[in-house]
Parts: C-alpha cells; structure tokens; sequence
C-alpha cells in the first residue's frame, strides 16, 4: 500500500488526481490510500434528495461552501478543514472481491482508528453505513466502484466546525447527529495527528 498525501486540495482538482491514480491501480500498481483536506463543501451522492438541503444553493454560497454533484453512492455530506478524508483506491478483487465486505472493512478502519484515540466507536445497524460513536457518525463512508478498484471514499471528524451539518441532513439519516474526535476528548485532534493511525488501521485490515 502506497500513502499519497495530497495536503489541502479543492475538491475538483482531488477528483481529479482520484482518477489519475484509479487508472495506475487498474493498471497493476500498488493499493493507494489518499488523505486530503478539502476547502468546505457539499457532494451530493448519487441517492441525493434535494430535502436533505436545508438552504438554498445561493445560501450556502454564501456562506462560502460549495455544491458538488458526484457519483459515489449515499446521499449528501459535508467536508471541510479540519476533517480528513480519505481515498481508499484500492483493487478489491484482492480483498474478496465482495462489496459488502469492503465497506464492512473500511468501517473497521474507523473504529480501530477511533479505539486507538480512546474513543469506543462502531456500527449502527446494516442500514447505517460508517463508524458511530452512540447515535453519532464520526466517519462518514461513500464509493464508487468501477472494475473491482474504489474511488471515493471516508471522511473522519477530527476537528472540524460541526455546526455546518446543521445546515444538511447528513447521509440524508434523519434523527442521529455528528461527532468529532476532538468532540469526544475535549482536546484538539488535528488530522496530522490522525493521518498515521489510519495508515495502521488500514494495515491492519488490509494486510
């Protein structure tokens, strides 16, 4: 597994080098995990529904988060400073070429990654994709899979402004709410501090 960190990238241009790198990953080259800082906006997934947007387009421009289309599954979510997203593009026919498995797996990166912070995090049901901390999604988890290798992928709450979900209906799931790792140690977790606990929650899972 190779780490390409892309630092802080508009969301476009990661896009972008997504697909660069799925097409390395088609071609025989290594699993690659992406970490990227994205600027504050908005992807709609492919089970979007225009309710689950609490403004209007022109309201949240103003407040300076943009509105991407996008065709990973799920619905809508939020990414910006402070959380870590994560790109997972990796072949899964190497990793049982079952999809089922494969979010099943990447949701344990997240609560291993959250266990080795202190914070006890796991599943809410089959339905709920993503890693919960009680009735609040920490990791948020979205893909597209094209000829058995990912794109798209995670984004963990680190220490980002968890007041923006207030303006969604994030992953379009009525009646649960959003936590971050800093929320729940009542201390700053950047994503520097996070980027290498994942980096072994993936070895861990992967191999």
């Amino acid at each position: 597994m190779r780490v390409v960190d892309l630092g802080h990238l508009d969301y476009q241009a990661a896009w972008d080098r997504q697909l660069e790198i799925h097409g390395e990953v088609m071609d025989g080259a290594d699993d690659t995990l992406i970490f990227v800082e994205h600027d504050a906006v908005l992807t709609l997934g492919a089970n979007f529904h225009e309710q689950n947007l609490l403004l209007t387009r022109e309201g949240y421009a103003e407040r300076g988060i943009d509105v991407v289309r996008t065709d990973r599954g799920g619905d809508v979510t939020y990414h910006g400073p402070g959380q870590l997203v994560i790109y997972p593009i990796f072949d899964i026919k190497k990793h049982g070429q079952d999809l089922h498995k494969w979010m099943r797996d990447m949701e344990e990166t997240m609560i291993l990654t959250c266990r080795d912070f202190g914070v006890e995090a796991g599943r809410l049901g089959d339905v709920n994709t993503g890693a919960w901390v009680g009735d609040k999604k920490i990791a948020a988890i979205g893909v597209k899979v094209k000829k058995w290798v990912n794109l798209h992928g995670i984004a963990i709450n680190c220490s980002n402004d968890l007041g923006v979900f207030d303006l969604i209906v994030p992953c379009g799931v009525v009646g649960h709410g959003v936590t971050s790792l800093s929320s729940k140690l009542g201390r700053a977790v950047g994503i520097e501090d996070v980027k290498p606990v994942v980096v072994s929650a993936f070895d861990r899972v992967f191999g």
